[in-house]
């Protein structure tokens, strides 16, 4: 008895020849291409958005705590050191005193030694020492007592600088007296390589004649290094600092 063809066994075609299976389309060279540069670009936009927070907010972090530290060492310094205003302020590795620029911030910004970027990466301000050597405030000489500081990221200490006006004020302290100027002039933008602007008489200031000037210069614009910003202060007066470091009435 002839044995009967089961239902679900495979046809052939009209040829004889069973019908071959589908063949899958794979995505073509410029789809793959397509997705490798996505994927890509999706990688480097994370790497780029960590490098900006690492830039411009975790660098913040780690110089304030390191200029917090080393202004408590001045602080402790000043309060076990013996009276007179030069030995506190010149033998001190830590900091020479502390800038007061309310128009800027009410925080009080530590001054060093030094404008490289091993001394402002920890965010203080930093007295030039070259290519023109800072006149300081505490050795009573006529002369310009140069500063520079961060605009943006490792404390970023003068990033409203821009803020600043004629007739602010700018104050300077340290153990035993509180030097405060007066701003009279300031120069938005200029060469980076403009080091006149750091002259005992500065440049460019509208001041001819030897004086006790302040000059607080960083980077413009913001977030780039491409020219100067410059302030310039002369001395108002110089006040002493008595038991209770009551500060003057311009940080009241």
């Amino acid at each position: 008895m002839a044995a009967t063809t089961d239902d679900t066994e495979e046809q052939s075609d009209a040829s004889g020849a069973p019908p071959s299976p589908a063949r899958r389309r794979g995505p073509g060279r410029i789809a793959a291409a397509v997705s490798l540069l996505g994927e890509l670009l999706i990688t480097g936009g994370l790497v780029l958005g960590l490098f900006v927070v690492y830039s411009l907010w975790w660098t913040n972090v780690v110089a304030d705590r390191a200029a917090d530290r080393q202004a408590d060492k001045v602080r402790d310094t000043w309060a076990h050191a013996p009276g007179g205003d030069r030995p506190a302020s010149f033998d001190s590795g830590n900091g020479i005193g502390f800038l007061h620029v309310p128009a800027m911030s009410r925080d009080e910004i530590l001054v060093e030694k030094g404008t490289s970027m091993k001394v402002l990466n920890d965010g203080v301000a930093g007295y030039y020492t070259d290519p023109v050597e800072a006149t300081l405030p505490m050795s009573g000489e006529k002369g310009n007592f140069s500063l520079a500081a961060h605009r943006d990221g490792h404390g970023a200490k003068f990033h409203r600088i821009d803020r600043i006006e004629k007739g602010d004020p700018i104050v300077f302290e340290t153990k035993d007296k509180w030097y405060v100027y007066k701003v009279y002039s300031v120069l938005p933008e200029t060469s980076k390589f403009n080091v006149q602007v750091l002259s005992k008489v500065p440049k460019q200031s509208g001041r001819t004649k030897a004086g006790h000037y302040i000059t607080l210069t960083t980077c413009t614009p913001v977030y780039t290094s491409r020219y100067r910003y410059v302030v310039w202060g002369e001395l108002d007066r110089v006040e002493k600092v008595d038991s209770e470091r009551t500060p003057p009435e311009e940080l009241r």
